[in-house]
């Protein structure tokens, strides 16, 4: 195949090396591999030699450096990047110097793909509104274009990569892209769609305006066509602003064209809602495309994440499709997810919520203010916007992780927390919190796993902690 082809010429030879042997790298390495490039992987983690890959590919003449010298004499003609790797660390930093070429995964899969990409970024919402945008063109095309495909990928499902042969220039691939992804992106996605931008990460960025800018380069570069961007996010409508690019707004809280578009803005679209109704808005006639009421999952930002999936899709999908979807979409895995019910008292798994402003968006979804769980590994965030929520909106607070007692202090200094009406415990193991808010529960009571926190401090990621929070749960 041309894709075939194309690596062989480019990486026949060259010396490749691979930082970190996670999920998505594995594919790489496999590529690189049969292109005939000479692999080096190197990872921190010594426990990669009990890998199930490790023996294959040590057998295919990869070479592994493990364990705390890895980076050690780090040379070759091309550097991989994982994301959670600095791009301006020492060690890439001198091998740069030395002639090799900084690249990623998700770069390659950029440069590979024959298809249109819609890319999609943002503090949160990226995950609901990336399935919904895939969904939507994948019941559009089943039922009306048999003949055409739509992938998902990134930051969400499988990688993308080992995929890329069998698309097609009439398919599209739906990514999502973290901050750290994008931090050294030289495409952009065809269509690119902001969510909002908020603190996060800012124990891994070294400030706000370079998370920011890593953002931006998701509709900075060459590729990108449109911009799809939140009209009530300020950082947003700054970026959307200043773009070149025709851009459609939507907004949650505004209803009509000439409230969210800038009078000097020309070849852009709005979404809105009024009156319960959704209308897809180009200055000059407005289309019905979906009402709220048949949105299945709750919450105003569900109602955004929507707008933003149904202007991302805008001449891929119709209505109808829209429509279907909102009727049958339980929303995804990890998010406001309902567990069980036991004796009367409802059990949520929301432990896709890394961030203070998830955690909001998640208490303003629920009918009745919950006992929530909260507490990780602490990302740099303040927790003042958080332990007002905390004090206004739920009955009581347990607390656990490495982030427990920072959030605890801004609790007690907040002048909105009362000690007689808000119950405070911090409690130090996980499944003891979780069962500590179960005894805390009456009938009629909602539990809620919202940490406003990274999970690194006690586990792999998000999913795993959800995961553990729900085998606890079903066995209460």
């Amino acid at each position: 195949m041309i894709i075939k082809d194309y690596l062989f010429e480019k990486f026949k030879n060259k010396k490749c090396s691979v930082l970190g042997f996670g999920r998505s790298n594995k594919p790489l390495v496999d590529m690189l591999l049969s292109s005939g490039a000479q692999v080096t992987v190197r990872d921190k983690n010594d426990g990669v030699r009990s890998d199930a890959d490790f023996e294959r590919l040590v057998s295919a003449g990869v070479e592994f450096i493990l364990g705390e010298s890895y980076l050690g004499a780090l040379s070759g003609d091309y550097i991989f990047r994982s994301p959670g790797f600095r791009p301006d660390l020492p060690e890439i930093n001198a091998a740069l110097q030395s002639g090799a070429i900084l690249t990623s995964e998700m770069e390659l899969f950029f440069e590979l793909c024959p298809c249109r990409i819609i890319g999609i970024t943002g503090s949160d919402g990226k995950t609901t509104t990336t399935t919904l945008t895939h969904l939507f063109l994948k019941t559009e095309f089943e039922k009306h274009d048999s003949d055409r495909s739509a992938y998902v990928g990134g930051n969400i499902g499988a990688p993308l990569l080992p995929k890329v042969d069998k698309m097609g220039s009439d398919d599209v691939a739906v990514v999502e892209l973290s901050s750290f992804q994008l931090m050294t992106m030289t495409r952009s996605p065809s269509r690119a769609l902001i969510t909002n931008i908020t603190p996060n990460h800012l124990n891994w960025h070294t400030d706000m305006d370079e998370y920011i800018t890593s953002k931006c380069n998701i509709c900075r570069h060459s590729g990108a066509e449109l911009l799809v961007a939140n009209a009530e996010n300020g950082i947003t409508r700054e970026i959307a602003k200043n773009s070149d690019l025709p851009v459609t707004y939507f907004s949650s809280k505004k209803s009509s064209y000439s409230e969210i578009v800038p009078f000097f803005k020309e070849n852009c679209k709005a979404i809105y809602e009024s009156d319960g109704v959704i209308y897809l808005d180009d200055g000059q006639t407005r289309q019905v495309i979906l009402k709220t009421e048949d949105i299945l999952l709750p919450g105003r930002h569900n109602v955004e994440n929507y707008m933003a999936a149904i202007a991302l899709t805008d001449g891929y999908v119709s209505p109808q499709t829209v429509q279907s979807v909102a009727k049958s979409f339980p929303g995804v895995e990890h998010r406001l997810e309902f567990v069980r019910e036991r004796e009367g008292v409802r059990y949520y798994n929301s432990s896709i919520d890394s961030s203070p402003t998830r955690t909001a968006a998640a208490l303003s979804a629920l009918p009745k203010a919950p006992i929530i769980i909260c507490g990780g590994s602490d990302k740099n965030i303040a927790f003042d916007g958080l332990a007002r929520d905390l004090c206004t909106k739920v009955k009581a607070v347990v607390l656990t992780g490495q982030s427990a007692p920072a959030i605890r202090r801004e609790i007690e200094l907040c002048p909105l927390y009362d000690p007689e009406r808000l119950e405070v415990r911090h409690v130090a193991d996980f499944k003891d919190a979780v069962i500590t808010a179960s005894t805390i529960a009456n009938k009629g009571d909602v539990v809620l796993l919202s940490p406003a926190c990274a999970s690194f401090d006690a586990f792999t990621n998000f999913e795993e902690r959800g995961a553990y929070f729900k085998k606890i749960v079903k066995e209460l």
